[in-house]
């Protein structure tokens, strides 16, 4: 009896020192648990009140670094522009800037160029770098994207650099012609000569001013406030009034099809300017003795039908590298022939400018010696087509299929069967 007592006894007080080593084991470590550690510096908690609502709110790209150049907050814009992974800010130079605002506490700002990541382009990223004291401990770092800012100025730039020269060509010969004229007052026929000279170079100005009005226009005004449904057989038939001197000299064919009973809505002076310029466009870059077809559908699309007016022609066409390019302003894909013909280069850039701000798009295929397709795609003016057709009736029960002017878009005219010839 009294060995079980010594036994229970003996298995108490060990039992009880079991249980003071566990308590004693878990205070220890709640202790440790609650001493700061370098990771649990690196937490929002670190950030003045405020701060991170602040920070979230800003339209720059924002980063908040500790005295160890650990990233302690990082907006999502950071890390799409690069400038944050692994936890770490990848820029060098701009970790240099921290480092010294967070020596001496003063503002620094800097414009950097940074290469694009995983895009594979050649063009960098503009940024602009701010770097400020945040606390006694921390360093704010707002970066501000200024890619889209530069191109804006280089093409503001290109363009008054173009507008200059483009300006400065007519008026120098009108100047140079007058000098002539006065020289040879006495040869009537050189005087003659000179002065229908005059008058193309006063013709040239004339039309590259108007068309700078017209782009300024197409770029400043919203043409949906006078937005009207327009035709489309009236507006391809005023193109091709517009173009017919210039397509009657080089025994050009002018053939158009399918546009019957088609309806676009909008501005019905901006889309009979861009429906012209392709058109004349598609005139002036024929050979003689050969057509320019203009064909009109409509395609079902998610928001709406599309109304798609393909200019078809025979001509020299556009090479890959040109072919990105057709629609810059004052760009030329033969400039020697455009100047032959008057062109000013901006043709194209207003069309693109009426197609985009009547909602819809211009496109391009072409092929070096076949010939270009360049496709308008507008809105349908649904309305109108619901009063005056069945919504069922297409194309295909409009037109004779002998007599429909193409079942594409995308491949050269001489694929196709002539269209029908407007008288």
């Amino acid at each position: 009896m009294n060995v079980d007592a010594a036994v229970a006894a003996v298995a108490a007080i060990a039992g009880l020192c079991t249980g003071v080593f566990a308590m004693l084991a878990f205070r220890w470590s709640e202790r440790d648990q609650a001493k700061p550690t370098r990771t649990s510096l690196h937490t929002d908690a670190v950030l003045p009140p405020g701060v991170d609502t602040v920070l979230s709110v800003l339209r720059s790209s924002a980063v908040v670094l500790d005295e160890a150049d650990a990233v302690v907050k990082a907006s999502s814009a950071a890390y799409a522009l690069g400038l944050v992974r692994g936890g770490k800010l990848a820029v060098e130079p701009m970790m240099q800037m921290a480092r010294d605002t967070r020596r001496d506490g003063e503002i620094r700002q800097v414009e950097l160029d940074l290469p694009r990541r995983g895009t594979g382009r050649g063009d960098a990223l503009a940024v602009s770098a701010r770097v400020a004291p945040l606390g006694s401990r921390l360093v704010l770092l707002l970066v501000e994207d200024l890619t889209e800012a530069r191109r804006i100025e280089a093409v503001r730039r290109d363009f008054v650099a173009n507008v200059s020269h483009e300006l400065k060509t007519p008026v120098g010969a009108l100047s140079l012609l007058s000098e002539a004229v006065m020289d040879a007052s006495d040869d009537p026929e050189a005087v003659t000569r000179f002065a229908g000279r005059m008058q193309n170079e006063a013709t040239r100005l004339t039309s590259l001013v108007q068309e700078l009005i017209d782009l300024s226009r197409v770029q400043n005004d919203d043409p949906l406030e006078d937005a009207e449904p327009v035709r489309v057989d009236e507006l391809v038939a005023e193109a091709i009034d517009r173009c017919r001197q210039q397509a009657g000299t080089k025994q050009i064919t002018m053939a158009a099809g399918g546009t019957a009973d088609l309806h676009v809505w909008g501005n019905r002076g901006q889309l009979a300017a861009a429906l012209g310029n392709l058109v004349e466009n598609a005139v002036n870059y024929s050979p003689a003795r050969t057509r320019v077809g203009i064909a009109g559908r409509r395609v079902p699309a998610p928001g709406g039908d599309l109304i798609e007016i393909a200019v078809t022609d025979q001509g020299i066409g556009i090479s890959e590298k040109d072919r990105d390019r057709v629609f810059e302003r004052f760009y030329r894909v033969d400039p020697a022939r455009s100047r032959a013909t008057g062109g000013t280069g901006l043709g194209l850039a207003i069309v693109k400018h009426v197609a985009a701000s009547h909602g819809g798009e211009v496109t391009v295929w072409s092929a070096e010696g076949q010939g270009s397709t360049f496709t308008l795609r507008l809105p349908e003016a649904g309305a109108v087509r619901d009063r005056e057709r069945p919504p069922d009736l297409d194309i295909a029960e409009a037109l004779d299929d002998e007599d429909r002017p193409y079942e594409t878009f995308n491949e050269p005219l001489p694929a196709h069967p002539a269209p029908e010839v407007l008288p």
